[in-house]
């Protein structure tokens, strides 16, 4: 029982460690249960629903009624007089109503297209906001392994200066050092642990962000091993390329500029003339005192041509052509701003790259540099207490530093992704496939 007990422990920290490596993991989470996300699905499951409503325009109605009256006629007298008797009807009208529009001036049609492009804008709005939370989710991932170790360096760093304080402390018992020695380390003691509750509160604010947008607890560990394989544009050119052709942003405002044509379309059509056609069959019980029953079938024709109402058509038409001008101005307007954004996502790229190889040079160097003091100064030699601090610190600062450069650098290649619009959870994985 003990053997078992032990190999379930170990099966669920193994799994544990799974999880918190994987950051598909987290991703799916995000995916599945972000409500900013979600919402965006149910509005397409909702736009959807106005290609059935305008295609129905093209169906015949079918109507059923029924009405029942009954009346009584008391007190009734004739020419001279004379008192009639007390009469009753009860009348019953039952009708059938079929009505089909013949022709309406193409409002149908243009009506079904614009339904057929809100449903196209629905999906690519759902596209733009899958690439909003996988970009805010992989952040929150990274963001919250940088924070780690940014706590994890400043701890380390306040243990390191509880140590120096302690030998310092002995070594001016001893003569070797002075009292102003021992006060700069207190102080860098003091100042390590301010940064360090400072990198405990922004690990406290990451964890609550990464909750909040991954809708799951975050993993108490994190490898420090997380590289994906994205498949980037290899050059400035493609990087422009493929944003013309996916952006979602740039798509919505194309799709805008569509349906404003076909707004303006309806709105014109509504000065062509209309027709349609009725066939109605009534069923009177009880229809006269002379009638008993009587069947109708009425058959009608109706064509309309509105003139005038009241310059009520011609704003709308004015109002329809200068709201598909705006929506050209604003599609020019998104294709140069996607293109910036495309352009600046690419120098973020490169220059991140650039940088965190940077970091990587200054955390080796100050690593050597710190180790070298240390030594000097632990066997004596004219090293200062100051140079000890001081090598402490730019090694911390270096730590951070390259912590930060790959976090960036992680980030960048994803909002290289998005600014392509290719940033999807399924071009992830196949990437890493």
């Amino acid at each position: 029982m003990k053997l078992f007990c032990v190999f379930i422990v170990f099966i669920f920290n193994f799994s544990s460690n799974l999880i918190a490596d994987d950051i598909f993991f987290y991703l799916d989470s995000a995916y599945k249960n972000n409500p900013k996300l979600n919402s965006e699905r149910k509005n397409l499951e909702a736009i959807k629903q106005n290609l059935n409503i305008s295609r129905s325009e093209f169906l015949p109605s079918i109507s059923l009624s029924s009405e029942r009256s009954d009346t009584q006629n008391t007190s009734s007298s004739n020419q001279a007089g004379s008192s009639l008797p007390d009469t009753s009807r009860n009348k019953t009208t039952n009708t059938f109503s079929i009505d089909q529009k013949i022709f309406d001036g193409f409002q149908n049609i243009n009506n079904f297209k614009k339904s057929k492009l809100e449903t196209e804008k629905a999906k690519t709005n759902l596209k733009k906001v899958e690439q909003e939370i996988i970009l805010e989710s992989v952040y929150a991932f990274y963001d919250l392994l940088y924070k780690k170790k940014n706590k994890e360096f400043n701890n380390k760093n306040v243990s390191l200066f509880e140590r120096q304080v302690e030998s310092d402390g002995s070594r001016m018992q001893k003569g070797e050092i002075t009292l102003t020695d021992l006060a700069q380390s207190e102080s860098s003691l003091a100042e390590a642990k301010a940064k360090f509750i400072s990198a405990k509160t922004e690990l406290s604010n990451a964890e609550a962000d990464f909750e909040r947008i991954i809708r799951t607890v975050p993993p108490k560990n994190i490898s420090q091993k997380l590289n994906l394989k994205l498949n980037l544009p290899n050059n400035r050119n493609e990087v422009l390329k493929l944003s013309e052709q996916n952006h979602p942003k740039l798509i919505v405002a194309k799709l805008n500029y569509e349906i404003s044509i076909r707004n303006f379309s309806i709105e014109k059509a509504k000065f062509s003339p209309s027709a349609s056609i009725n066939y109605s069959k009534v069923d009177n019980d009880d229809f006269s005192s002379t009638i008993n029953k009587i069947e109708q079938e009425v058959v009608t024709g109706k064509v309309s041509w509105p003139i005038v109402k009241g310059g009520r058509n011609y704003a709308s038409i004015k109002k329809s052509r200068f709201k598909k001008e705006q929506s050209k101005l604003i599609m020019q307007d998104a294709i140069n701003e996607v293109k910036t954004n495309a352009i600046n996502a690419w120098s973020v790229y490169e220059s991140s790259e650039g940088i965190l190889k940077a970091t990587e040079a200054q955390l080796e160097a100050a690593e050597i540099a710190n180790e070298g003091i240390t030594l000097e100064y632990d066997s004596g030699s004219t090293r200062t207490t100051l140079d000890v601090i001081q090598s402490r610190s730019l090694l911390l600062s270096a730590r951070i530093s390259n912590a930060k450069a790959r976090r960036d650098f992680i980030i960048s290649q994803f909002k290289l992704l998005s600014s392509v619009g290719n940033l999807s959870l399924n071009y992830i994985k196949k990437s890493n496939n």
